[in-house]
């Protein structure tokens, strides 16, 4: 065998070389941008406490607030580039007020106060560390220990970025806030996907028939997935999908359109689903069947079957559903799986059929509601009014 052959020989016998300093490139490469994006969340913070601070002192002076985030927002800009506007040091601030527990102000220097030699050209910066020490590069503004252990909602997290806290800077309620912090944190989502939830009123829709203290549970644990009921939402908004609310709907467009976006469907259902596959024919008899589609529950370990309905539920649709679901069980469900659960998205659904039809007591078909553009908060409270009034019928005819 020739010199350049054995060297051929040796590279191909470790294929797997590529594939481990890859992963270590793309680790530092995120461990990067999670210290560049805390490192602006804290500088951030810091300029709003500032802000805060000398508006305090001068509140007494008619209109030296706005004056004096002008006067500085010019400076700054000067300086740093056009990210420093009046505006963006109004959110500043705002997010100084919103989380002022968010870091430990005992492990940050007040920097206006402290001047020290910079990484960038010698300018001064802002350290994170403790008084007694000093520092000069801007990655020890993310250092672990800043973080809350256990984190916490209104506390730092390294996985949100400024523009995180941004978008939930727009949610006014404290306890909604806290629930889609917890939940961007658990989900790993984008500030696109935080935005869009925060827009489809998550929170709310998850609350509507929710007591005080499961209000807390969601505002300190977000959605937690312990029983079939808490994974179904109702209503289901997909307005991602781009259709018009049309009588003429066809189920079939609907379902292409659903799998044409299903990363953005999968997150509208929450955690925990995994797609199986659509129209799963089943015989019975010489009689067939198809099922629109199928998931696996990671976390109940269960299938769960949706079937498509446009136009109001009917109860001949929850027999058919019944169907699927019971075949499921005696042909699919394997050792170390739950029941088979079922879901109908219907554009419209009475809860008296769904109850007759089914019979008392049973947790394993579900019907809900999908929206296809976001619900107002209006809509929602006439959702929670309806479904308390219909519970006081369901009280009182038992």
């Amino acid at each position: 065998m020739t010199r350049k052959a054995q060297g051929q020989e040796k590279v191909s016998t470790s294929p797997s070389l590529y594939g481990r300093v890859r992963e270590i490139l793309e680790s530092a490469r995120a461990g990067v941008a999670r210290s560049v994006n805390t490192a602006q969340v804290v500088a951030n913070w810091l300029i709003g406490r500032e802000i805060l601070e000398e508006e305090q002192r001068g509140k007494a002076r008619a209109g030296y607030g706005a004056r004096l985030l002008s006067g500085l927002a010019v400076r700054l800009k000067a300086d740093f580039g056009a990210g420093y506007t009046a505006r963006n040091l109004r959110w500043m601030r705002d997010f100084y007020v919103t989380y002022p527990r968010l870091i430990d102000p005992s492990s940050i220097w007040h920097a206006p106060r402290a001047k020290f030699e910079g990484p960038f050209g010698g300018k001064p910066g802002i350290v994170n560390a403790p008084r007694s020490q000093s520092a000069s590069s801007l990655a020890a503004l993310a250092r672990p220990t800043q973080l809350a252990d256990p984190w916490s909602p209104g506390f730092l997290n390294m996985n949100l970025s400024w523009t995180h806290y941004r978008r939930l800077l727009h949610v006014e309620r404290d306890e909604a806030r806290a629930f889609y912090e917890v939940e961007a944190v658990k989900n790993a989502w984008s500030a696109r996907e935080l935005e869009r939830q925060i827009a489809s009123l998550l929170f709310e829709r998850l609350a509507l028939s929710t007591d005080k203290k499961g209000l807390m549970r969601l505002a300190t644990r977000g959605q937690v997935v312990q029983e079939p009921a808490d994974v179904f939402k109702d209503p289901l908004v997909i307005e991602f999908l781009g259709l018009p609310e049309s009588p003429r709907l066809a189920e079939t467009k609907l379902e292409t359109a659903i799998l044409n976006n299903l990363q953005a469907f999968l997150l509208e259902l929450g955690s925990g689903f995994a797609f199986v596959a659509r129209q799963m024919r089943i015989t019975l008899d010489g009689d067939h069947f198809n099922i629109d589609l199928v998931f696996y529950h990671t976390i109940l370990k269960c299938f769960i079957i949706i079937d498509l309905k446009v136009g109001k539920l009917e109860h001949k649709d929850l027999g058919q559903l019944q169907l699927y679901v019971n075949w499921f069980d005696e042909h699919r469900r394997t050792t170390g799986d739950g029941p088979t659960l079922g879901l109908i998205l219907c554009t419209d659904k009475n809860d008296a059929v769904v109850r007759y039809t089914l019979g008392p007591g049973q947790k394993r078909i579900f019907a809900s509601r999908y929206k296809l553009h976001l619900p107002t908060v209006a809509e929602l409270e006439a959702e929670l009014r309806r479904e308390v009034e219909e519970f006081g019928r369901k009280e009182g005819s038992e």
